[in-house]
């Protein structure tokens, strides 16, 4: 089965052709990095406009690398929360508009479970697990049993780690996207020079990096930013700190056989190194995707794709995109207002 694969939820404009889940044959992400680094954050309306110009052309890249035509996919899988709604719905407007005229099966992913399932691309992980996924939006701990079988832990209660990072590393002046120039930053520093708090949140598996940030700015407001490499390091060891013991305490409560990680925040070296020790310790699998499959990308939407095609799930034509969708839950039907036309069409406020 050949899926394509559509990412809009950010600032990542993505489109992969993959066949029966796993065989990559072809992967295309147009990043926005250079439009949003000035404001030093992405900017929503920008990152749609750019969706607009970008996807049709990405889209048309991937089928040209996979020596495929349109006319040979056999459904679509597009992201259809959580993320910014303006870029959501120009993935899902176009997924739609294709599927409609080739008359193929659409398929809307959760771009959480997403970030799960590219765990299970190159290898086959030992379940049950738990999954980390860490970026820019979202920082979630969940139980997994199985593929679209989840069970939430954990929530960040204020920002995103991914969050964390770029706000810190504005503060230090170190640029867009935080988390990179964190770590570059962090490789030359100490530490153990400048010891922030870890927020651990004891009873809890939700996590809390929004203090820890407020700590930062605190010492910098005291002591300036003459030690950048030193507050950097720091600051990552006390997120790294805090991810690493609720991942283990939660592994050892939970009697999982593995633990998974994914999501942008990943990629940082640290992390990932600290997770694969702590799980060797503990005597169980760690599993984390290669670097490229960890950020936002269009291969994990396909793959997962092809998993729920495969066992019948589809998709209307009609469906909605939802900013805050909780991973296990369905995705929230659009439910028509009490003055009806496309002005009064709106989400319930619970559903999300």
């Amino acid at each position: 089965m050949i899926v394509l694969g559509i990412e809009t939820s950010c600032d990542e404009t993505a489109a992969a052709v993959v066949e029966d889940g796993k065989k990559v044959r072809s992967s295309v992400v147009s990043s926005q990095v250079d439009i949003h680094r000035k404001f030093g954050g992405v900017v929503p309306e920008l990152a749609s406009r750019a969706h607009l110009d970008l996807l049709c052309p990405v889209i048309e890249e991937s089928f040209h690398r996979a020596g495929l035509s349109i006319l040979d996919i056999d459904g679509i899988a597009v992201t259809a929360g959580p993320g910014l709604v303006g870029a959501l719905l120009v993935g899902t407007s176009t997924a739609k508009a294709i599927c409609f005229s080739l008359k193929k099966p659409l398929i809307a992913i959760n771009h959480i479970e997403a970030h799960l399932y590219a765990n299970f691309i190159d290898e086959e992980p030992v379940l049950p697990a738990i999954g980390l996924i860490v970026s820019g939006g979202h920082t979630d701990m969940v139980y997994v049993s199985g593929i679209n079988e989840y069970k939430v832990l954990g929530r960040t209660r204020d920002d995103a780690v991914g969050e964390a990072f770029d706000k810190v590393a504005k503060m230090l002046g170190l640029g867009y996207p935080g988390g990179p120039a964190i770590e570059r930053a962090a490789q030359k520093g100490d530490a153990g020079k400048i010891t922030f708090p870890r927020p651990y949140l004891p009873g809890s598996f939700d996590f809390s990096f929004s203090g820890l940030k407020t700590a930062v700015l605190y010492h910098i407001k005291k002591h300036g930013c003459k030690d950048v490499e030193d507050i950097a390091a720091g600051f990552q060891a006390a997120v790294v700190d805090v991810l690493v013991r609720k991942v283990l305490m939660a592994a050892e409560d939970e009697g999982v056989g593995s633990i998974l990680l994914g999501g942008g925040v990943a990629r940082n070296t640290v992390l990932r190194k600290a997770l694969e020790e702590g799980a060797f310790k503990t005597g169980i699998g760690f599993f984390c995707p290669p670097p490229a499959l960890c950020t936002d990308n269009a291969v994990m939407i396909a793959g997962l794709g092809f998993v729920k095609l495969e066992r019948g799930e589809r998709s209307s034509l009609s469906l909605n995109v939802c900013s805050n969708w909780v991973l296990g839950s369905p995705l929230p039907p659009l439910i028509r207002g009490e003055q009806g036309g496309m002005g009064g069409c709106r989400v319930e406020r619970d559903s999300c």
